[in-house]
């Protein structure tokens, strides 16, 4: 069936909760909390939630998409101008009966079946929508058929997984094993649709393509092929696991390979991971949202690894060289003499891996730790330092506040 006929009776908009006019990080963000909240692992056995999923899944493999968007909303486009009356949630105002096939317009009743030419007649909207996207002609006043190569299978949709990792993980990269649960090729008929044993054969009608064309008047027009509905193909012996789809809703294992340096919130695809396609087409790809979690001594800069060093009084004054952590062992970082408090020191090489090879650096910034207590004999001592200090003449408030 040709998804343009399909979408005038589905609101992808309202499955999503967003607005007609949404940007794409929204309909981003409204899938993701939907499809968290509907997914089949968290509500096991809850049917309606399943098919709500699905519906959810089909919306944002629609919306996402900015080509099939477009399409989706050029369609829907057409009906919305007042040429149609009535109700029922269609665009355009569609006034239904039987089903979802005959309507009421301002003109008296039509059939959905004729309005895109599947009733037989020639000039439907079918026709029409087949022209504006991405339809052919054949040779004048006949019906024609194009080549095997003028459509290709319909790939499986996207699908978006979340995954959360330490910070040194993400840094360094690591792999993470995925449960995934989502349409996958049966494994009876190893994707094809047919029982073990058979095998689809080409449709005669098409030739294989799943369009036939046709011209009428000036205008050539194509439509989907009505004896194998579009897909190029027959199953005379339909898989009794998969019922001829090719595919089935099942639990899988994904082992996903996180490159070293991932960002909070960066996406990772996987490309052919999603949504099997029906009877063996391409599936859709994984997308998988990294989240990082905080460490309790290292934070980046892109690809520097920043931490503070706490130090005492005297090594900042006199130099001193100190063990540092880093990702993979430790360094000994040197501090000149007379460095002032909140000073970055720099280590190069020894920051976040890069994936182009090499590495960031290190950012050092020495921090003065003062004592909560000292003993009678340091006390003494550091109050004859500031004697001798203040014997100098230094005054750390010299020129300050003035």
């Amino acid at each position: 069936m040709a998804p343009q006929r399909e979408w005038l009776e589905k609101d992808f908009y309202k499955e999503l909760g967003v607005a007609s006019d949404a940007s794409a990080n929204d309909i981003r963000k409204a899938y993701r909390k939907l499809a968290n909240e509907l997914h089949p692992d968290k509500n096991p056995g809850d049917t309606a939630a399943e098919e709500r999923f699905k519906r959810v899944s089909e919306a944002n493999s629609v919306l996402s998409d900015p080509e099939k968007k477009k399409e989706y909303d050029e369609t829907r486009a057409m009906f919305a101008g007042g040429r149609f009356r009535g109700g029922n949630g269609f665009p355009g105002g569609f006034s239904g009966s039987g089903g979802g096939t005959t309507y009421t317009t301002t003109g008296g009743d039509f059939n959905l079946d004729d309005l895109f030419g599947s009733g037989g007649g020639d000039g439907g909207l079918g026709d029409i929508l087949g022209g504006m996207f991405g339809g052919g002609g054949g040779g004048a006043g006949r019906t024609s058929t194009r080549g095997t190569t003028g459509t290709r299978p319909r790939r499986g949709q996207d699908l978006e997984a979340e995954t959360t990792l330490s910070f040194r993980d993400a840094a360094q990269g690591t792999t993470v094993s995925m449960r995934v649960t989502s349409p996958s090729p049966c494994t009876t008929c190893h994707g094809s649709g047919a029982k073990p044993g058979t095998a689809p054969r080409v449709c005669a009608r098409c030739n294989g393509s799943g369009f036939v064309s046709r011209n009428q008047g000036a205008f050539g027009f194509s439509e989907p092929c009505r004896d194998c509905q579009g897909t190029g193909s027959i199953i005379e012996s339909p898989c009794p696991d998969c019922s001829g789809n090719g595919v089935q809703v099942r639990p899988r294992n994904i082992n996903v390979r996180i490159p070293v340096g991932v960002e909070d919130g960066q996406r990772i695809r996987l490309a052919g991971q999603g949504e099997a396609g029906m009877r063996g087409a391409p599936s859709g790809d994984l997308y998988v949202t990294v989240h990082v979690t905080g460490d309790k001594l290292f934070t980046r800069s892109g690809n520097d690894l920043k931490v503070e060093l706490p130090v005492s009084f005297s090594e900042l004054v006199l130099g001193a060289t100190v063990s540092v952590p880093t990702l993979d062992g430790s360094v000994g970082v040197k501090i000149p003499p007379n460095t002032a408090d909140g000073r970055t020191l720099r280590v190069r090489g020894r920051g976040v891996p890069k994936r182009a090879g090499g590495s960031g650096d290190l950012l050092v910034t020495v921090k003065v730790s003062v004592p909560t207590s000292l003993d009678e004999k340091a006390t003494e001592a550091l109050k004859a330092y500031a004697e001798a200090e203040k014997a100098t003449g230094y005054d750390p408030r010299s020129g300050w506040g003035r």
